[in-house]
Order: structure tokens, then C-alpha cells, then sequence
């Protein structure tokens, strides 16, 4: 049975995971997901179906358009591949239980804004928002934890986000991170709990060793644009897998037990 679950899992990953790829280039673009089959960005031709198999189709075209040889990027399968691998950690830590529905809700929205803000350096509230937003009676009907632990995490992430911004915006007099950043972090919260904590800490210590390696790489100033949320979506996956276990670690260790 468990088998059975893994393959129906990373079959629908990946086939979510395209559709997530399809939906955040069209966010970026300002293009409805409703609006006909995917096309070439470069010469509008649309994606035969069988060109469209997820990460298999770009390995066998290496990468390229059938029909002008445009590359594609490799954050599409890397997209797919990520989905499926984690809807099948999803899939085994939860089991066919009621937060399966939430968890997988959530993940798909982590992997659907990082794309996009991937691309365009923004998180999109029409997505982020209502995700959130039916996260609350979903955590509290389905959550192991008191109905109060999802709103007051949320709120409590928020807020770290909003006043790290503002301090840091206060001192630099430019943006650290965007009013998007702040959102994501509220719908973190909301399904991650007490776990947010290891999720922000994870998220802010990749962001910062990336973000270092970029300055110095590109000689930078320290004002090079670097989206975040990919950082925090990362945090968050971790989180969710392993929030409880790390919160223990620390706490032994900063009670020495």
C-alpha cells in the first residue's frame, strides 16, 4: 500500500508541478491560466502534448523548443522533480489523513509563489492570500495542535517579518524584503504552527549565505535584488517535515538536558 501511495504521489507531483510551472510564467506575465495550452514564450507555438510530459519531455528536446530551438529553462523540471519528491514526503509523513488536504495545499503554493517571485521578484497576493486564508479553518479542523496555535503563529511571523523589514529599512533606507515576504511568512504560520520558528531561522540563515555568495561573486554592493521567498519556502518544507524534532534539539541544548 505504501508503494502504491509513493507512485500515485510523485505521478500527481509532477503533474501539478507542471501545471504550477505553466500557472506562475503566466502570473509573471499577466497571462490567465484559463487562456488556451502552453506555448513557446519565444515563437507562441503551442506545446504539443507529447512535448509536454513532465521533466521527461525537457530531457529528451535537451532543454529546447521543438519548433524555434529557444531554450527552456531548467527551473521547469527542477520544478516538476521538486513537486513530486515533495508530495511523496508529504504523502509518508502524513498517510491518508485529513491534513494531507492542507499540507499539500500548502507545499503547492510554496512551490507556485517561489516561481514567481523567481521571475519577477514578487509574491503574488492572489495566490498567497487565499491559501492562507483557507489554511485557518483546515489547520483547526485538521491540525494536530489548540485551534489558537495557527493564528497565533501566523500573526506572530508576520509581525518578525514586518519589523525586521522596517528596521532594516529604517537603517539602510532601502527595502529588504518585500510586503510579500511578510504575507508568505502570515501563511507559514498558519500551517507550520510553532514550527515557523526553525522554518524563519532556516530560511533567513540559506537566504543570508546565498545572498553573501552572490555580493561577492558579482562584487556588489549589498544592495543586489535576491528574492526571498524561495528562502523561506525552503524553510518552510523543512519545517513542516522536521519542525518538532528541531525545536527539541534546541531546547535540550539550551536547557542542557
Amino acid at each position: 500500500m505504501t508503494v502504491l501511495l509513493v507512485i500515485i504521489a510523485a505521478v500527481y507531483g509532477l503533474l501539478i508541478g507542471s501545471f504550477l510551472n505553466a500557472w506562475a510564467w503566466r502570473l509573471a506575465h499577466h497571462e490567465s491560466i484559463s487562456k488556451g495550452r502552453s506555448h513557446c514564450p519565444r515563437c507562441g507555438h503551442q506545446i504539443r502534448a507529447y512535448d509536454n510530459v513532465p521533466v521527461f519531455s525537457w530531457l529528451l528536446l535537451r532543454g529546447r523548443c521543438r519548433d524555434c530551438g529557444a531554450p527552456i529553462s531548467w527551473r521547469y523540471p527542477l520544478g516538476e522533480a521538486v513537486t513530486a519528491a515533495i508530495y511523496v514526503g508529504v504523502v509518508l509523513l502524513d498517510g491518508l489523513t485529513w491534513v494531507l488536504i492542507p499540507h499539500l495545499l500548502f507545499v503547492s503554493a510554496l512551490v507556485l509563489v517561489s516561481q514567481v517571485d523567481l521571475e519577477i521578484r514578487i509574491i503574488p497576493d492572489a495566490i498567497i492570500l487565499p491559501v492562507a486564508a483557507l489554511g485557518v479553518p483546515l489547520m483547526i479542523l485538521f491540525g494536530d495542535g489548540p485551534w489558537w496555535e495557527w493564528l497565533v503563529a501566523g500573526a506572530a511571523a508576520a509581525g518578525f517579518l514586518f519589523l525586521i523589514s522596517e528596521v532594516y529599512y529604517r537603517v539602510r533606507h532601502v527595502e529588504g524584503m518585500g510586503f510579500g515576504d511578510v504575507k508568505l511568512a502570515l501563511c507559514m504560520g498558519i500551517y507550520l504552527g510553532a514550527a515557523v520558528v526553525p522554518a524563519l531561522f532556516i530560511g533567513f540563515l540559506s537566504g543570508a549565505i546565498i545572498g553573501i555568495a552572490v555580493v561577492a561573486a558579482s562584487k556588489g554592493d549589498g544592495k543586489t535584488a535576491i528574492p526571498f521567498g524561495p528562502f523561506l519556502a525552503a524553510g518552510a518544507v523543512v519545517a513542516l517535515f522536521a519542525g518538532a524534532p528541531l525545536i527539541d534539539a534546541y531546547l535540550s541544548l539550551a536547557l542542557g538536558r
